[in-house]
């Protein structure tokens, strides 16, 4: 069951990040502002982030079985209008953009899936190795550009759409929910309304945003940073950005296991320390080899970890029959805070030529939600056991 919905997010991840790989492209043939082209890539992320909150509120209702084939299923629809008409203008991308967002609601079904499947001192690895599956996008990164180049425009777009009809189906015909899953007898609204007052839907919220928030941020716009800032080409500025993907996805199941074995809090607050480092030497636009690499590639492994770190947390201490609730307003946290930063990043090279002050914010934010985790997430943490901030499981807490 892990590796089905580690599939399925894989899937409609790579779907939902299609457009990011084209998006100096369309600059080009549509000349659009750098702020247009954020808007672009960003529209599928934020469509994408606020969706999980109604998805993962239905997946607690109806289980992934119902909800991983449905997600698929309805992703196809836009990625087939944009790879055979949607791509002639900005407002054809981003109405296509927009229903693309389907696809980034997946995690809202696989967290509660996943979790459900697995005892608490084993949730962390597992939703971690799930979490993995965020390296679709870099199946985008590494094809899209070059199926283009040796077929045209619609070609990733039907391959894409094939990959989902295909799990659409294999999801429906072999997924299964995990035996005496929790079922809530509420409302979506009264069940949302719980979820609102739970302190680890907002604890969670503030540090997805900013370690998804980062890694969904530069994964969407890291190939438009490199060809405006280092001049490289759309080709090798799309493998760069998939190995920072790829680098973020392979932490993403570390952190989790070391959620698991040291703590949550404790890898959340590494995690964020080694962002703030990575940003401000990146601040200062250094070569990219081998300082830029460097503060790149080292980010990408904070961040990918603290992701998984953070779903650590929600796994223990959300309610059983609330996970999917708390991962839909969590996954959109994380999904907004990506939405932002192109737009940012857009503005201020528009404005000043430079991206640096882009990432002196980033400084700062890391800044605030280092201190957050060891204050407030703490202080929560241990009071609900050891095995959240460190040296233990829940079963010994």
């Amino acid at each position: 069951m892990l590796v089905l919905a580690t599939l399925g997010f894989a899937v409609n991840f790579w779907a939902w990040a299609l457009l990011s790989p084209l998006g100096p492209r369309f600059k080009e043939s549509l000349a659009l502002s750098p702020f247009e082209q954020s808007l672009l890539v960003a529209v599928p992320v934020v469509v994408g982030s606020l969706g999980r909150i109604p998805v993962g509120a239905l997946t607690d209702r109806f289980g992934g079985r119902v909800m991983f084939p449905l997600v698929s299923a309805v992703t196809i629809v836009p990625v087939l209008y944009l790879g055979l008409a949607g791509h002639s203008s900005l407002t054809a991308l981003l109405i296509g953009g927009f229903f693309l967002g389907v696809g980034g609601t997946a995690f809202a079904v696989g967290v509660p899936f996943v979790s459900a499947w697995f005892p608490p001192e084993r949730r962390g690895l597992a939703i971690g190795v799930f979490g993995a599956g965020m390296g679709g996008t870099a199946i985008s990164a590494l094809t899209t550009v070059k199926l283009v180049d040796a077929h045209g425009m619609a070609n990733p777009f039907l391959i894409t759409a094939g990959a989902l009809a295909a799990y659409a189906v294999l999801a429906a015909l072999l997924l299964r929910d995990a035996p005496g899953r929790t079922i809530p007898a509420e409302s979506l609204a009264r069940r949302l309304a719980d979820t609102a007052r739970l302190p680890i839907t907002w604890q969670a919220s503030a540090l997805y945003a900013v370690a998804f928030g980062g890694y969904v941020a530069f994964s969407v716009y890291l190939p438009t940073y490199l060809k405006t800032g280092y001049g490289l080409t759309q080709a090798d500025a799309a493998n760069r950005m998939a190995g920072f993907v790829l680098l973020a996805v392979a932490m993403r199941p570390v952190g989790g296991w070391l959620s698991d074995r040291i703590g949550a809090v404790r890898v959340m607050a590494g995690t964020l320390a080694i962002v703030v480092a990575g940003a401000a030497v990146q601040a200062t636009t250094p070569p990219l080899a081998p300082a830029g690499t460097i503060a790149f590639l080292a980010m990408a492994a904070a961040l990918g970890a603290g992701s998984g770190a953070t779903f650590a947390l929600v796994a223990l201490l959300a309610p059983a029959n609330k996970v999917g609730s708390v991962t839909g307003v969590v996954g959109a946290a994380g999904g907004l805070g990506g939405f932002v930063p192109p737009l940012a990043m857009g503005a201020i090279h528009g404005a000043y030529g430079t991206y640096a002050l882009g990432l002196v914010l980033l400084v700062l934010v890391a800044t605030v939600a280092l201190a957050f985790t060891v204050t407030r997430v703490r202080r929560a943490a241990a009071g609900r056991g050891s095995g959240v901030t460190g040296g233990g499981t829940m079963a010994r807490a």
